[in-house]
């Protein structure tokens, strides 16, 4: 049976492992001349500005995506590297009791439990109900790979065995309470800054921290070394080996239907290929309005679509140094605030500064040198994509306005900067839906917002059309690279089921 993939992202990639291990024959076609979507990486020069993983999920044993990446790749011969701490949050308004302005977040459990405690005893109890939740999640396999159970469309909607109550009685407990709200039950002023602050002051589930911290804990959410599109390379490796081929380069124009089935698909150069399903691992906005010429809506599309039930993931404003200078000494990941705010073109104004250090990555600099990313979350994305459309100069220009003053910022925290900057890039969200076609340039689909407990928006298949499969990060808020690959096992058991074969996998 023929299977057109529409993408080769990760969730492209593994969706079509996973059907090619199940006896499927897959192509992928993809708009980009490499694999990977968002999980990318790029040279300038000597440098390598990475784009996606800051760590990955399930990276050794302790996880059900462990076991979801070990069927797709040997993950014991990747080289990761572990971070002690996982960010460095500079506040503003408080210091600690040893006169300290930075809150830092370390990932092993009763390291970070002892230092909170440490900084505040009048806080222990709510720090130790926080731990525990971290410590009860490491009792369970998340998410619950149950091959033996009915199909299950998203993690919570599985947990359907008993032993999972505590874990599910923790979950509801949990599910509204978020940084800010965790912040008003602490009594330490710094603690509350620094958990407000957690997410560039935003307002984000606290489960969206502590789940991810669970692996952290455990030496289970690594960084690969070498970069996100190192590690998309090897996924693209595994599919060529099981037998499955890509079309870069080939820019999927339409997904033809007949009688309300999907039949094929037509690429560039008005090419046609046919297949018995056809599945779009690419973004669900343009799959819709533009891959199926708004054929197939219906009402909670369009809420979608009007962003009334959700909104959607931020894009970002990345911006890449490669100097000419060591920066070990500083945290690899931190946050911190400026004394004079940077209004962006698009009108948001920022307050703080993020800054990733990659010199625990030797491959991305040559030697005594760094690769260094600032990036801003915007919600303004139309504002840079339509200025890129419709006015380049300008848009150059305000690209040149925001890395001149990023080199400013830079220069006063870590000290005589300018001079050693050998090559600069600024990405916009223009820049990622020019690359990737997602909606708004996001990075990861729809926000989680403050209840994580979000019913999936995207189903796998549309009503009205046969044949036709969705599969990508828009399927689950939060999105990433996690959700990407059980997205590509999920559909891959279900069209398993509706053509009458036992879902296998095969190990590499």
């Amino acid at each position: 049976m023929k299977v057109n993939i529409i993408g080769a992202g990760v969730s492209g990639l593994c969706t079509g492992c996973y059907l090619q291990m199940n006896g499927f024959e897959t192509e992928i076609f993809e708009k980009h001349s490499i694999p990977g979507g968002l999980c990318t990486s790029w040279d300038i020069g000597e440098y390598r500005f990475d784009g996606c993983a800051h760590w990955i999920l399930g990276s050794d044993t302790g996880s059900s995506f462990y076991k979801m990446w070990s069927e797709i790749l040997d993950m014991k011969k990747i080289k990761w590297h572990n971070h002690e701490m996982r960010i460095a949050v500079d506040l503003k308004e408080h210091k600690n009791k040893y006169g300290e302005s930075i809150l830092y977040f370390y990932t092993d459990v009763e390291k970070f439990e002892n230092y909170l405690i440490d900084l505040s005893p009048e806080d222990a109890k709510m720090i130790k109900k926080m731990t525990a939740s971290i410590r009860l999640m490491q009792q369970y396999d998340l998410p619950p790979v149950l091959d033996d159970l009915p199909f299950i469309q998203s993690t919570i909607r599985g947990i359907k065995m008993a032993k999972y109550f505590k874990f599910l009685w923790m979950l509801i407990k949990w599910r509204n309470i978020t940084n800010f709200a965790f912040a008003e039950k602490l009594k330490n002023p710094f603690l509350r800054e620094g958990f407000r602050n957690l997410f560039d002051d935003q307002e984000v589930n606290m489960i969206v921290f502590t789940m991810p911290m669970a692996s952290f804990d455990k030496k289970s959410a690594g960084y690969p070394v070498g970069g996100s599109l190192e590690f998309a390379r090897k996924i693209e490796e595994r599919y060529l080996s099981l037998g499955g081929k890509i079309h870069y380069k080939t820019p999927v124009k339409k997904i033809i239907t007949e009688n309300g089935k999907a039949k094929s698909l037509l690429v560039r150069n008005n090419v046609v290929h046919e297949a018995d399903i056809t599945i779009s691992c690419a973004d669900w906005k343009w799959t819709i309005e533009e891959a199926l010429e708004s054929k197939f809506k219906n009402k909670k599309i369009d809420e979608l679509l009007n962003l009334e039930r959700l909104r959607v993931f931020y894009s970002v404003l990345q911006f890449s140094f490669g100097i000419n200078k060591e920066l070990k000494e500083h945290p690899h990941f931190s946050r911190f605030p400026i004394d004079t705010p940077i209004e962006s073109p698009d009108g948001t104004i920022y307050n703080r500064l993020e800054v990733h250090i990659y010199s625990y990555d030797p491959t991305l600099a040559p030697q005594g040198k760094t690769s260094v990313v600032s990036s801003f979350y915007t919600d303004k994305a139309d504002y840079w994509i339509e200025l890129r459309k419709n006015n380049r100069p300008a848009y150059r220009e305000a690209k040149k306005k925001m890395l001149d003053r990023m080199v400013e910022e830079l220069d006063k925290r870590f000290g005589n900067i300018k001079e050693h900057i050998e090559v600069m890039d600024f990405a916009t969200p223009a820049t990622y839906l020019r690359y990737t076609n997602n909606w708004k340039g996001s990075t990861q689909g729809w926000l989680p917002g403050e209840n994580l407990v979000t019913l999936t928006p995207i189903k796998f298949t549309l009503p009205n059309i046969e044949n036709l499969y969705m599969a990508s990060h828009w399927n689950q808020p939060g999105g990433g690279l996690p959700i990407a690959i059980n997205v590509a096992r999920d559909v891959t058991k279900l069209i398993c089921k509706k053509t009458g074969k036992k879902f296998q996998t095969i190990k590499p």
